[in-house]
Order: structure tokens, then C-alpha cells, then sequence
């Protein structure tokens, strides 16, 4: 089998630091196959980590589900994936989760804060701590599921040792083996992960024993505050699809119960839109639960909301734009002939900047209604993309041509001459109601 420098950049033939090689076995077939790594708890060993943290790295990396049987040491990635594939994904999660950053020492530890959500990652070699510079998914999981042993004991179950124990005083009562049917030692077998190993050292039966039990009652205590946490994390791996899903009954729970324009609401909302990772294309969403006919109010009701998505994401502005194309589509009688005024309720607002507006502007896109309406809406925004452009030609025109300022002082008679620069004079037609007068700012 051979070993392999763990980092296998050094090719140092006598590195200090080595791991086995990964060894893999593909197993059954059609919908059913699946990719066993037969020496992963050998592995995690070798890099001082817990062998669920690289499964499930695999598993992220290559969008497949994983499974962990820690009884029989089996780690399973769901798939026919090569031995080789798996080992040069393995070196990208040590370089991530296991390599110091400023010494590339091996020699590390990953603490957790579970209450503030943070980990922070310890050298022992070179004195380094800091948080982890990651941000892989694969953090969410470390955090719900924190290395409470000493990372680099892997393996078995960590109450296999203890039921040994028990069944040997016990005389086996509590069924083949000395399993104990208790749910808690079920629960820990399930979860928590570590050597026989453990409890043999130094041949201290309570110490191993304590240890098992605090373990068990922290993980326990970790899986109770955490359990929306764990929904969490599912909810990442999910498809775009299912996660715009999820943020639609979101919205539309807040819209249904009126409290959609508390700050509060507004908070959850984009933390959730954050959380599913769907934050620029959450503009579509809005559009479609908060407009309809009568977007000019309703606009003024969620400005706010809209600020939150948009300000500095041009990637959410012009999903918004084909988010407002639709509710055009929907309401085209009434809206239709108002576009111009409806974009230009947007800009004023500071939701759509000018640039976005003009490069939608530019191109006739069938890619949220059909190419015909698509076409319409541009014909019907002309007026508004026009006095946009004139708007944009007059203020460079109007800063090359302005004169300066010049204030010239005489200490002895104490006075000043200035030289004013010239107001330019521009007439603005407001588009917002086809009914209201033109406004000249002359008339002001």
C-alpha cells in the first residue's frame, strides 16, 4: 500500500509526517453504488482530524451524499469515484483544515466555539492561532459536530470500550456482546467516534469511563441547541431550485402575516436568503410575491427590503428588472403603458442604478418573459432610457465646461473677489403619473 507525505508538496523522501495511502472500494451498482475509503479511520489518524470531516469534504466537493458506520469503520461517499480522485481531493482538504498557514506544519488543532460559531485553528509546532481561513461548507458541519476527543484517536465506537466493561462485570446481561440497550449509549454510538484504544490506556477504567460520559452528555447538549443548525446545513446541499423553494414559503409566510415590513422581518429574511445562499437571485422571489398592479404603492412599502438586496449588487438589480418584467406580463393592460414611469419610481428609489438600467436597456431578453412582451417593455421604457441618457450626456458635458472657483484674498484691505461659476438650466419631465405637468426648474 504504501505511505505518502501528508503534505505532498514536500517530496522530502524523509518527512517526519506520513499517512497511508486512500484505499477505495466500489461497491454495488445502478442507483445503489457507493464508494467505501476501506482506510479512512487510518488515515484521519495519520492527519489528527476525525475521519467524518474528509468523508464529508468528499461528499461536498462532489455533490454525493455520505454515509459513516463507525462500528465497522466503514465511510461511505455515495458513487463510483477513483481511489486517485479521493486522494487529491483529501490534499485539498489538509491543505484547508489541516496544514498550519504560516509554518505548513501537520501539527494542528481546530477549536471550536460552538456558541459563537467560530473555529480557530492552533499550531503546536510554530505557536500560530487564528481563525480558520476557509469558508467551505464542510465549516457548518465541523460546527455542529466538534472534535470533543483528541482528533487523532479515530475509529470505533467510544462506548464499545465501556460496554466491554460492562459486560465483563456484568456477565454479559445486557445481550450479546454486552450491548447495552440503553438509548444513550445508542445515540453515542451513532455519533460520537474514537478507539477501544482509549479505554485501555493506562488500564484506568474510571478515567475512560468519565471521559465516555462527559463526551456523550456534550454531544447530547450539542445536538439539542443545535438541531435547527443541522436543518441548516441539509438545506445547503440542497439543489438552487429546492433552496428558492424554501426562501418562497419564507416570504410568503411574512407577506401572509403582515409583518413583512418589520425591521425585524427584514432581518430574517435576507439572513435566510443568506443562509440558502440565494441572496442576488432572491430579487425574483420578492417580485413576484410583494408586486402586482399597483407596484408604484407598494413599492414605497418594501423600499427598505429592496435596499437590502440590491444596494451594491448589480447581480440582484437585474434580477429584479426580470422580476419586474414578469409582474408587467402579469398585469400587462395596466402596466404596460406605465413602465417608463414604474423604472423610474426604481432609480429614484436607489434600488436600480443607472448603469444596470441602461445595460438592460441595450439587449431585448427572452429569458423571464417571451421576446415579443420583452420587446413591448423596451418600446414603452424608451422615454424613460432616453431622458436617462440626455440626463447622463448633460452632467459630462456640464463638468468639462463649468468654470472654477477662484477666491482671491488682500491682506490689507480684507477683501475678497469670487468667481462664480454659471448654474446650468435644465428642464426635467417626470414620467411618474402621465396626467402631471412638466417640471421646469426655473419656475422653482
Amino acid at each position: 500500500m504504501g505511505s505518502l507525505n501528508v503534505n505532498r508538496n514536500v517530496s522530502d523522501a524523509f518527512y517526519r509526517y506520513k499517512m497511508p495511502r486512500l484505499m477505495a472500494k466500489v461497491e454495488g451498482k445502478g442507483n445503489g453504488i457507493k464508494t467505501v475509503i476501506v482506510n479512512m479511520a487510518e488515515v484521519a489518524k495519520a492527519i489528527g482530524r476525525p475521519a467524518t470531516y474528509p468523508t464529508k469534504f468528499f461528499g461536498c466537493e462532489l455533490g454525493a451524499q455520505t454515509q459513516f458506520d463507525f462500528k465497522h469503520d466503514r465511510f461511505i461517499v455515495n458513487g463510483a469515484h477513483d481511489a486517485g480522485k479521493l486522494q487529491d481531493l483529501l490534499d485539498g482538504f489538509i491543505r484547508k483544515y489541516v496544514l498550519c498557514p504560516e509554518c505548513d506544519n501537520p501539527e494542528t488543532e481546530l477549536m471550536i466555539s460552538t456558541r459563537k460559531g467560530t473555529i480557530h485553528q492552533g499550531c503546536k509546532a510554530c505557536g500560530y492561532y487564528g481563525s480558520l481561513e476557509s469558508n467551505h461548507k464542510l465549516n457548518a458541519y465541523i460546527l455542529k459536530n466538534p472534535p470533543n476527543l483528541n482528533p487523532a484517536a479515530q475509529g470505533s465506537s467510544l462506548t464499545e470500550g465501556k460496554r466491554n466493561k460492562r459486560s465483563k462485570k456484568n456477565g454479559g446481561e445486557n445481550g450479546e456482546g454486552g450491548r447495552s440497550s440503553s438509548p444513550e449509549d445508542n445515540n453515542s454510538e451513532l455519533i460520537v467516534e474514537a478507539p477501544e484504544k482509549l479505554a485501555e490506556d493506562d488500564g484506568n477504567d474510571n478515567w475512560a469511563v468519565d471521559v465516555s460520559e462527559a463526551a456523550v452528555r456534550a454531544r447530547m447538549q450539542d445536538l439539542t441547541d443545535g438541531a435547527k443548525g443541522l436543518t441548516i446545513d441539509e438545506d445547503t446541499d440542497k439543489t438552487e431550485k429546492e433552496r428558492m423553494d424554501i426562501f418562497y414559503n419564507k416570504v410568503q409566510k411574512a407577506r401572509d402575516s403582515g409583518l413583512i415590513s418589520d425591521s425585524v422581518t427584514i432581518k430574517e429574511i435576507v439572513a435566510e436568503a443568506e443562509r440558502l445562499e440565494v441572496k442576488s437571485k432572491a430579487t425574483l422571489v420578492l417580485a413576484e410575491l410583494l408586486f402586482d398592479d399597483k407596484i408604484h404603492l407598494q413599492l414605497k412599502k418594501h423600499r427598505v427590503l429592496f435596499l437590502r438586496f440590491c444596494h451594491e449588487d448589480q447581480k440582484a438589480q437585474r434580477y429584479l428588472l426580470g422580476g419586474i418584467e414578469q409582474v408587467i406580463g402579469l398585469h400587462k393592460s395596466s402596466l404596460l403603458p406605465k413602465v417608463s414611469a414604474i423604472l423610474k419610481l426604481f432609480y429614484d428609489a436607489d434600488i436600480l442604478e443607472e448603469s444596470i438600467l441602461l445595460d438592460w436597456a441595450s439587449k431585448i431578453s427572452k429569458k423571464y418573459v417571451s421576446k415579443e412582451l420583452s420587446q413591448e417593455i423596451h418600446n414603452y421604457a424608451n422615454q424613460f432610457i432616453t431622458w436617462l441618457r440626455e440626463a447622463e450626456e448633460e452632467e459630462e458635458s456640464g463638468d468639462d465646461s463649468d468654470d472654477e472657483v477662484e477666491i482671491e484674498y488682500n491682506d490689507r484691505v480684507h477683501t475678497s473677489t469670487l468667481k462664480a461659476k454659471p448654474v446650468p438650466q435644465v428642464a426635467v419631465k417626470s414620467n411618474a403619473d402621465d396626467n402631471e405637468d412638466d417640471v421646469d426648474i426655473d419656475a422653482i
